[in-house]
């Protein structure tokens, strides 16, 4: 993400905490160049992916007993 160091004052708590909540750095823009605010305690990658709701989850051993006869055509269109 990158702002302004006019954004930056307006709104720095916030700004600061998203950095601290995501590990993501935060990038101002500032007389043409980047400086960049970066947490020191870096977090996982894998700790910012989000959910899928449509995510199945269980066991992969049960995957050969499931039944998609219901599902499947034999008989394309």
């Amino acid at each position: 993400m990158a702002v302004t160091a006019s954004q930056l004052r307006q709104d720095i708590y916030r700004l600061l905490d998203a950095v601290v909540d995501t590990g993501i750095p935060l990038e101002i823009e500032r007389k043409g160049r980047r400086l960049r605010i970066v947490a020191v305690e870096t977090r996982s990658k894998l700790d910012n992916i989000k959910g899928d709701p449509n995510l199945i989850t269980g066991d992969p051993g049960d995957l050969p007993d499931i039944h998609w006869d219901q599902y499947w055509n034999p008989d394309p269109l």
